[in-house]
């Protein structure tokens, strides 16, 4: 059995771009070495894009956050610096996988496509951005699809514009029986 590992919405936008925010780039480092350990051993990763296009901003998402972001024509979209140039690297490798959502959680039919590609996963591992929003929708969206299978949330390399939120959400995701380490 192999392990998963989850990397949410390490993109440009949230890290530097019109999304961005304090500390959101001190975590490229640890999630860069935590893919290359993954991959290193067999294992999977899963890199979720939130991806917007020009209608955005018509969006129900859009009309509460009206600040267009991480459209795929714009730089904003791509991944983050040493995690980015992995997953170049490496991004024909049959161990990468990536799903574009264009909401906080990734469709429920992706979900499944993953299931079913990866039906018997020994562990999830989650981290990214944003904690209280994207990276909880997600986690919760594995739990579903995988529901025997462990989920640990590496708290150091989760990260919210709002600390506040930041920790109730991982205190959420412990309520839901998930792993939170690193806190």
């Amino acid at each position: 059995m192999s392990k998963l590992l989850m990397v949410v919405d390490y993109q440009n936008d949230f890290v530097t771009g019109s999304l961005g925010f304090d500390g959101a780039a001190a975590i490229d480092d640890g999630i860069a070495h935590l893919v290359q350990s993954y991959l290193a051993v067999g294992d999977h990763v899963l890199f979720t894009y939130d991806t917007h296009d020009d209608t955005y901003l018509d969006t129900r998402e859009g009309r509460a956050l009206p600040i267009a972001h991480c459209n795929p024509k714009n730089d904003g979209w791509q991944l983050y610096g040493k995690t980015q140039e992995l997953c170049c690297e490496t991004c024909a490798n049959s161990q990468i996988h990536i799903v574009q959502k264009h909401t906080f959680g990734m469709p429920p039919a992706e979900a499944t496509r993953l299931g079913q590609l990866l039906p018997d996963l020994s562990e999830i591992t989650v981290v990214g951005l944003v904690t209280n929003m994207c990276v909880i929708a997600n986690a919760i969206l594995a739990q579903a699809q995988w529901p025997e299978t462990p989920i640990t949330i590496d708290a150091s390399l989760c990260r919210s514009f709002d600390p506040v939120m930041h920790e109730k959400a991982l205190d959420v995701l412990e309520s839901l029986q998930m792993n939170v380490i690193n806190r």
